[in-house]
């Protein structure tokens, strides 16, 4: 949709608004009316003002200035119709509506343009979101995705929550992550991260590489980001790294410090079983060792819901955090689309419309398909077959 499109400007207040240009025409029509039939010392063509006061609120300028000069017109026919359009009191009086009128036009065309220039900037935000964080494709391999990003602050698209996909071969790989802090300061930091996992994402064959090869280029950027400003601030990143052999029914995850998440199947949906997290980006260097990789089972018909925390901190009035798995749970045999959309009107209606943090959702769901050539049971026996123990192990 082009800007022109977006703009309820002069241009084409006609096409947009015809049906409720008979209102102050009405307006106009009725005032003269009644003024002319009631008695000579009742005044009405001064309430011929709230016609163009009334175009004002879904029109542009130009109408609301011919509608304008209509009322201006029909106070002065009324007075030629009495035969004291020369007199003192109706020349005030059409000079009043006329000053009045114009402006209210001028305050139209003020508004008009703040409209231009809000248009034009979420045409860049719109822009800029694309180039930073670039929708997901709805079928990479066997899987089925789609997404939902909602961003706290007000009249932004985007924020500090952070995914992308990709296809290595015959593997996809995923990234979502959740930058510390929230909206506009975020921006960069999150885009420094994603830059890093689309360059990094073909050049690692292990998780735990990438991973480690992640925490480097976030640190550094810490690094010069403190230099520019001048401030020791904390800084991390959550993140959650997936492998998803198109080959195998089985999906391996690394999640540093990000919230485990949820697979849904038959009309449940559980959070992933044994997911060590290990320390999110940027807290400090972190090597391959560092990093766990956890395998579980992932079928035809399953599907994996990806989230941040702003989805399971969101509070209603009352204090409680939004059920997650709960809700997801009543929808687990629609398709990716559907579950996102119902997840979306049912998080902002517990959080009262407005949440508190970004927050992102991807639903990725594994097509049925052909058997894939390997035994569930024997990739499960391998679960335990991770780089680094789990702690307490």
């Amino acid at each position: 949709m082009g800007l022109r499109q977006r703009l309820a400007g002069g241009g084409q207040p006609w096409r947009s608004s015809h049906a409720l240009v008979a209102i102050p025409l009405v307006l106009i029509a009725v005032i003269t009316l009644v003024d002319l039939a009631v008695p000579a010392d009742v005044h009405l063509g001064p309430l011929l003002v709230i016609a163009p006061a009334i175009t004002a609120s879904f029109a542009g300028p130009r109408l609301t200035a011919l509608i304008g000069l209509l009322a201006v017109g029909a106070q002065a026919w009324i007075g030629l119709h009495f035969g004291v359009l020369t007199s003192r009191n109706v020349m005030v009086q059409i000079a009043a509506l006329a000053v009045l009128s114009a402006f209210i036009v001028f305050f139209c065309r003020v508004r008009e343009r703040r409209r231009e220039e809000l248009a034009r900037v979420r045409s860049v935000a719109e822009a800029a979101q694309a180039v930073l964080l670039r929708p997901l494709p709805h079928r990479l391999g066997p899987l089925r995705i789609a997404s939902r990003y909602l961003a706290a602050e007000h009249e932004a698209r985007i924020g500090g929550d952070l995914y992308a996909a990709t296809r290595t071969g015959s593997t996809v790989r995923v990234i979502i992550g959740d930058v510390r802090g929230k909206g506009l300061a975020a921006i960069g930091e999150a885009s420094a991260l994603l830059g890093a996992f689309r360059e990094a994402v073909y050049q690692y064959g292990t998780l735990p590489e990438l991973a480690a090869a992640l925490d480097r280029s976030v640190r550094r950027y810490f690094a010069e980001a403190a230099e520019v400003d001048g401030e020791l601030v904390e800084h991390f990143i959550t993140a959650l790294l997936l492998d998803i052999p198109e080959e195998e029914p089985v999906l391996r995850l690394t999640s540093c410090g990000h919230p485990v998440p949820l697979l849904l199947r038959r009309d449940r949906a559980a959070p992933v079983a044994g997911l060590y997290p290990s320390p999110p980006l940027g807290i400090g260097p972190l090597g391959p060792a560092d990093h766990s990789v956890h395998t579980a089972a992932f079928e035809s018909g399953d599907t994996l819901l990806l989230f941040t925390d702003g989805v399971v901190e969101a509070r209603d009035r009352d204090g409680r955090f939004y059920p997650l798995a709960e809700r997801a749970a009543q929808w687990t045999g629609l398709g990716t689309e559907a579950l996102l959309h119902h997840l979306r009107r049912d998080l902002l209606a517990h959080a009262g419309g407005h949440l508190g943090d970004d927050a992102a959702l991807i639903a990725l769901h594994r097509a049925a398909g052909p058997e894939l050539g390997r035994q569930l049971g024997r990739i499960v026996h391998h679960q335990g077959h991770d780089h680094r123990a789990p702690p307490g192990a």
